[in-house]
C-alpha cells in the first residue's frame, strides 16, 4: 500500500489551504522525477487546478533560479536521444515540439547536431544490429536494418545508403544493386 496520494488522485487536485505551496510541491515532485519543460510543467499545473497567475509566477522564479530551463533541457535531450539512442534530429525534434519547448530553442540544441554527425550516428547504430541480421536474405536484411533507422527517424535517403555501405563489405554490389532495385520496385 502506499503512503501517500498517487498523482492525479483527488488529494493531488484539491489545493491546500495555501495554493501557492500547493503549487510548489507539485513543481517540486515533477522535477525530482525527471527534467521538464516550462510548458509540461504549466500543463500539470493547470491540470490540478492551480490558478494560472500562481502557476506563472511560480514558473518564472523557477526559471530565475534555474530549476525550469528549456535550453538546458532541449542540449540535454539532443544528448540523451542521439547519443544514448541514436535517434535523428527529426525524431529529437518531435519529441521536443510534444514537450512544448519553442522551436528556436529546439533548433538552437539540434544545430549542435550536423549532417556528417547523424550519418555517423546511423552507421554506428547499423554497425550494432549487423551481427543479428547474419544469416538472412540480403533483402530481409536491408528491410530490418531500414526499418530500424527509419524508427529511429532517419530519411529513406540516408537511412538506404548507411546500410549499403554496411552490407557492402559482406555481399557483392552486383546482388546488394539487384536486391535494391527489387525492394524499390515492390509497393
Amino acid at each position: 500500500m502506499l503512503d501517500g496520494p498517487t498523482p492525479g488522485s483527488a488529494a493531488d487536485q484539491v489545493p491546500a489551504a495555501d495554493p501557492v505551496e500547493f503549487a510548489r510541491a507539485i513543481l517540486l515532485r515533477r522535477l525530482s522525477a525527471a527534467p521538464r519543460s516550462r510548458s509540461e510543467l504549466e500543463t500539470d499545473l493547470l491540470k490540478r487546478g492551480v490558478d494560472p497567475a500562481i502557476a506563472t509566477r511560480l514558473l518564472d522564479r523557477f526559471e530565475e533560479v534555474g530549476l525550469v530551463d528549456d535550453a538546458n533541457l532541449a542540449r540535454d535531450l539532443v544528448t540523451w536521444r542521439h547519443e544514448g539512442r541514436a535517434l535523428a534530429r527529426r525524431a529529437i525534434s518531435q519529441e521536443m515540439r510534444r514537450r512544448g519547448i519553442d522551436d528556436d530553442v529546439a533548433n538552437d540544441a539540434l544545430a549542435t547536431i550536423d549532417d556528417e554527425a547523424e550519418r555517423d550516428r546511423a552507421r554506428a547504430f547499423v554497425e550494432s544490429k549487423l551481427r543479428s541480421t547474419r544469416g538472412l536474405e540480403p533483402q530481409a536484411r536491408i528491410r530490418r536494418l531500414v526499418g530500424a533507422l527509419a524508427r529511429k527517424g532517419y530519411s529513406p535517403g540516408l537511412a538506404y545508403g548507411v546500410v549499403r555501405d554496411a552490407l557492402a563489405a559482406e555481399v557483392s554490389n552486383d546482388v546488394l544493386d539487384a536486391v535494391l532495385v527489387d525492394h524499390d520496385a515492390t509497393p
